[in-house]
């Protein structure tokens, strides 16, 4: 085993320790054992103490150059996942990709230079995120949305079962991994409040839901107790707990029927909008979604179009609301 490979495995265990999420801890170890791939073909290195700044400003240049899934940490991986078959194979890596490997590697390096104390200068330290252009956060109008819950047959277990799952969303601005998870007990109905555990990081919190809302959830609880036993909310017709990602695919194809592309987040994202643009404040809503701050959350969802800025303009107008003047 290399120094390299070791380091790597501490720091694994290490982020394991502090209860990361799988998806978390995946990044991490793709990130770094394809940077540790590049060091040792290109430049023979296979201790961390011998990297430095250059090596990594060489890096990103080089991932600005190669293409998409054309460098695989696993030998075998390209034998069993195909990648040249993708649409997207050998097309240009994003700076968003970028910006993501370089965040994983400075975790990396300060974890060495900070915790373990095994190197006495960190490379990273001048080495700047490159700057991600911001994406602007489509708001779905009233009609998209009706357009997107109707394409849930609600007559079966799962189509039923995917519309609720999408309106509360909407409705609570929630991650769909904590959605997912939820259990009946979750759920205050004298409150109207759910209690959610961030898988991410393991904070609590409590979003909350609309009376609709409310009769709709026990309409569901009253209908999934007739079929299944499950323990969870949205369970399968297995009982089991629903994956994110067939979620997510019931979810495309609504959208795909009425013309909108939509995904879990872009509820989540459209919750926080139109909170904001009905008059609700950034405070509440930065405990809502379970942001660190609220300067996170204004950061998150700064990026109103003209049209949306002047609507909420006319609500809050000091002429709308002093006669006298």
């Amino acid at each position: 085993m290399t120094d390299m490979q070791f380091q790597l495995d501490n720091f694994m265990l290490y982020c394991s320790s502090k209860n990361l999420s799988r998806k978390t801890l995946a990044s991490y170890e793709q990130t770094l054992k394809l940077f540790m791939l590049y060091l040792k073909n290109e430049f023979q290195i296979e201790e961390v103490k011998k990297i430095q700044t250059g090596h990594m400003r060489h890096y990103i240049k080089y991932l600005r150059e190669r293409g998409k899934y054309t460098v695989v940490a696993a030998s075998n991986s390209n034998h069993n996942n195909h990648p040249e078959g993708r649409k997207d194979y050998n097309s240009e890596v994003s700076t968003s990709t970028i910006s993501n490997y370089v965040r994983n590697i400075k975790v990396f390096f300060n974890y060495l230079y900070q915790v373990e104390k095994e190197i006495t200068k960190n490379p990273m330290e001048k080495i700047e995120n490159p700057k991600v252009e911001r994406k602007f956060k489509q708001t779905l109008s009233p009609n998209q949305l009706k357009g997107i819950f109707n394409q849930f047959e609600s007559s079966t277990f799962h189509g039923y079962r995917n519309r609720v799952i999408t309106r509360l969303l909407l409705d609570t601005g929630m991650r769909v991994g904590e959605c997912l998870s939820l259990l009946p007990e979750n759920i205050d109905f004298q409150h109207k409040s759910i209690h959610v555990i961030n898988a991410k990081n393991k904070q609590e919190r409590f979003v909350y839901f609309s009376y609709k809302t409310a009769n709709e959830l026990k309409s569901w609880l009253r209908f999934r107790d007739r079929y299944s036993d499950s323990p969870f909310m949205f369970p399968t017709t297995k009982g089991t707990q629903l994956e994110v990602r067939n979620y997510e695919r019931a979810l495309r194809q609504a959208g795909e029927k009425v013309g909108v592309h939509v995904h879990p987040h872009l509820l989540r994202n459209n919750f926080a909008k139109y909170y904001i643009l009905n008059g609700g404040d950034w405070f509440s809503l930065c405990r809502i979604l379970g942001h660190s701050s609220v300067e996170v959350t204004q950061k998150a969802y700064l990026d109103f179009s003209d049209e949306e800025i002047g609507k909420k303009y006319q609500k809050h107008s000091p002429l709308t609301f002093i006669e006298e003047l």
